[in-house]
């Protein structure tokens, strides 16, 4: 069995989840191990768009994970999180109420090649250990800046603390970083409230289906062979 599966991730599922639960089915048609893996992780508390790779197609993996990618994304300023999103522990910055065109200004200015650093509560290796493990022990971690780029942001609403926006943006970015780092340049901090990738190059997320209405029965209807 070889193939893409393009899957709706659910909220508090991780990309393993997904991974063990489709290596499982597979394993049942075939009767034998069959490599699964996926193209580009989503926080647990991010849904949306998992590419799911099985046999062969596990080789592709590199390169589909450095393709460009679409997020709606949800805010709520006033605050920051430890993890910048719902997961962490929230902090009261500001009580600013920033114009709808000083959070147009500043989001556009994020618009194109930037360096970003990501969220210390990331899957990102330092020394060999993931950096979410190394902070959730307490211990300091210095991840250093990475070139991305942004291909457009569009503010979808605002209506104070809470924004939501769509975001186009490169691999190897963080939504997470990109709303904290657009709350402290509008001086209210900020957090992730919500995160759904809806696309991944050309893959969208209408043509995606939920891991839970998949089984043996029906998983190579969904097999997805052209790139």
């Amino acid at each position: 069995m070889n193939g893409i599966l393009l899957i709706d991730k659910e909220l508090n599922w991780t990309s393993f989840d997904c991974v063990a639960k489709i290596r499982s089915i597979v394993r049942s048609v075939d009767g034998k191990k069959v490599k699964v893996g996926h193209a580009g992780t989503l926080d647990p508390l991010a849904s949306g768009l998992l590419i799911i790779l099985v046999g062969s197609y596990t080789k592709k993996a590199e390169e589909l994970t450095k393709k460009d990618k679409v997020y709606e994304v949800g805010m709520e300023l006033g605050y920051s999180s430890t993890t910048g999103d719902l997961e962490g522990e929230r902090k009261k910055i500001s009580d600013k109420l920033p114009s709808i065109e000083e959070v147009e200004l500043t989001m556009s200015k994020y618009v194109g090649s930037i360096s970003q650093v990501p969220p210390i509560y990331s899957a990102i290796k330092i020394n060999g250990v993931r950096s979410y493990k190394l902070a959730r022990e307490g211990k300091e971690v210095e991840i250093k800046p990475r070139l991305i780029k942004i291909q457009s942001i569009d503010l979808v609403n605002y209506s104070y603390p809470n924004v939501q926006f769509t975001a186009h943006v490169s691999s190897g970015t963080y939504i997470r970083s990109l709303v904290s780092d657009i709350g402290c340049d509008l001086d209210t901090g900020a957090y992730a409230t919500s995160i759904r990738r809806t696309s991944i190059d050309k893959f969208n997320i209408s043509s995606a289906v939920k891991i839970g209405s998949l089984n043996k029965e029906n998983i190579q209807d969904y097999l997805i062979s052209d790139l």
